[in-house]
């Protein structure tokens, strides 16, 4: 994946968990903390591998968007 996405439309159909932490601009310690969280749309896939379906991650992350901070 390339270092700088225009449009969300250009991410591959799933983000590994390095992606993620490009994408946000986060750790990747921080990417895996976040991938393991409630309510986000990880999925295990066999022992180790996680991914992330690009279309469930821009929902999330609109819906985190219309909420406030605490």
């Amino acid at each position: 994946m390339t270092s700088t996405v225009k449009d969300l439309s250009e991410l591959p159909v799933s983000l590994k968990v390095e992606d993620l932490g490009r994408i946000l601009g986060i750790s990747r310690a921080s990417a895996y903390s976040l991938a393991r969280s409630k309510g986000f749309p990880a999925v295990r896939i066999g022992e180790k591998r996680v991914v992330i379906p690009r279309d469930r991650f821009i929902a999330w992350f609109n819906s985190k968007a219309d909420q406030p901070l605490d």
